[in-house]
């Protein structure tokens, strides 16, 4: 679907409602660059107790994909429940008004049925997309740095005449929980719900936080050794298409980032004590949130998921951050409280973010305009019900090359397409049926001939052979 029309949707927008329980109020985390690193997806060393918590009484998604491992149209995926694709942009640096007004997001549409829409911190990635839709809103805020030589290098690089100014990657300063941004995003949340306790809402509460820089107060990277961090394989998939992979300038442009060749075992284990940290942060202010939820007593009745945008590489391939089709990038952590269930339930259907939208408005008794995503109610009811056969992502290198995926949940089959012939450059198939990190391309590989083709019929329903990207 390529448009969705506002003369066709607007009728959506006001809808009489045949509910005969409270609807619940909707509070969504929405986290930036998180990866499954969690200790309710089996990591053992990260420590996550409120999020973990969740998952206890909630249901646990193991296959859920992001449409594009990237802020900006991720983002926007999220809150439309429409794909890239069908929105039309690819990049972080269109914000989605510009080109497409016509698009009901989920906050015009919940504000349309009477809720209190409410956006602190990084919802969208441009904070102006929907700004006058939201009653509540917390702009999202810059990163900064609180120690004194962190503050003095960022200066240095201001000086320097760089194209691109960061500070240095990481920090661990001293300091309260509201020093950093997220501290302060979960202070706006709870001031919020006090204010609206008797109204119904739908909350967005965007988390920075495990995103460059990986800032978090000293008390959470004390939660961690370094060195009982093991040091990802370097190595790149074998006969990978030669642009799959970034060249991670996200994390170079860093002051304290080597610009070239692979970061040492010291440097990479630092990074991964960073990282880990900041969920630690993210974790204690969603468990401030949920706690204020609960005084107030309206945990009882608030719908509540927790959802990064997509995931992210932390030197794996020897490549860091996201920018890419792999597993690592596109699979990302998904739990849906609805307050229902007593004991934890997981489910290995293959969702995706665009889900989310008709989910909680399918749980808040509201129909919704027709959208790329679908609600995945039928699963909270029965998590093991036979489910999509595929998910897909897409991610492109400038305009000469559109790199289009898909998984069964065990493979990944990717096609790098010229958008502009359609020729088919290249192919990737990697296996992941039981390990993350991809290996050897099998495209060409005689024995999984009848695997490629299968994988292929897939792609082509999402992406057929003239699919016009542009």
């Amino acid at each position: 679907m390529k448009k969705v029309f506002l003369a066709f949707a607007i009728s959506y927008l006001s809808i009489g409602l045949s509910f005969a329980q409270e609807q619940p109020n909707v509070l969504i985390f929405l986290v930036d660059d998180l990866r499954n690193d969690l200790g309710c997806y089996g990591n053992t060393e990260v420590k996550s107790p409120n999020i973990d918590a969740l998952a206890e009484n909630g249901i646990l998604f193991n296959k859920a994909y992001c449409q594009q491992a990237i802020c900006a149209p991720s983002r926007m995926s999220i809150l439309t429940g429409l794909r890239p694709e069908s929105i039309g942009i690819y990049d972080i640096f269109t914000p989605m008004r510009k080109v497409r007004k016509d698009i009901i997001s989920m906050p015009q549409f919940f504000k349309a049925n009477n809720y209190k829409t409410v956006s602190i911190g990084k919802v969208y990635h441009h904070s102006r997309d929907d700004k006058s839709v939201w009653d509540v809103y917390f702009e999202k805020e810059r990163n900064s740095y609180v120690k004194k030589e962190s503050i003095e290098d960022l200066e240095l690089q201001k000086q320097s005449g760089k194209k691109v100014v960061k500070g240095v990657a990481f920090e661990d300063a001293d300091v309260a929980d509201e020093a950093y941004k997220d501290g302060r995003a979960a202070n706006y949340a709870i001031e919020t719900l006090n204010k609206l306790k008797d109204d119904k809402f739908l909350m967005v509460v965007g988390l920075s936080k495990p995103h460059l820089p990986y800032n978090a107060p000293k008390k959470y990277w004390d939660l961690y050794n370094k060195d009982n961090f093991k040091v990802p394989s370097r190595n790149k998939p074998e006969g990978m298409f030669r642009l799959s992979l970034s060249k991670w300038g996200e994390l170079k442009n860093y002051s304290n980032i080597p610009n070239e060749g692979d970061l040492d075992d010291d440097l990479t284990k630092e990074l991964i004590n960073g990282y880990y940290a900041c969920i630690s942060y993210i974790d204690a202010q969603i468990g401030k949130i949920i706690n204020t939820l609960e005084t107030l007593d309206l945990r009882k009745n608030t719908l509540i998921v927790f959802m990064s945008d997509h995931g992210y590489k932390l030197g794996e391939y020897g490549a860091w951050c996201k920018h890419s089709n792999m597993e690592i990038d596109t699979r990302v952590p998904l739990i849906i409280n609805d307050g229902s269930k007593k004991k934890a339930i997981q489910s290995n259907a293959l969702v995706e973010n665009i889900d989310i939208f008709p989910t909680i408005a399918e749980l808040s008794g509201l129909n919704i305009h027709e959208i790329d995503g679908k609600s995945l109610l039928p699963l909270i009811d029965n998590p093991n019900k036979d489910w999509d056969e595929a998910a897909y992502s897409l991610f492109p290198r400038g305009d000469k090359y559109m790199g289009c995926t898909v998984t069964n949940g065990k493979f990944r089959y990717t096609e790098w397409r010229n958008p502009e012939t359609k020729e088919v450059i290249s192919t990737e198939l990697f296996n992941h049926e039981t390990h993350l990190i991809a290996d050897k391309n099998l495209s060409g590989i005689p024995e999984y001939k009848k695997l490629k083709a299968n994988m292929k019929r897939l792609l082509l329903k999402q992406f057929p052979k003239d699919y016009k990207f542009y």
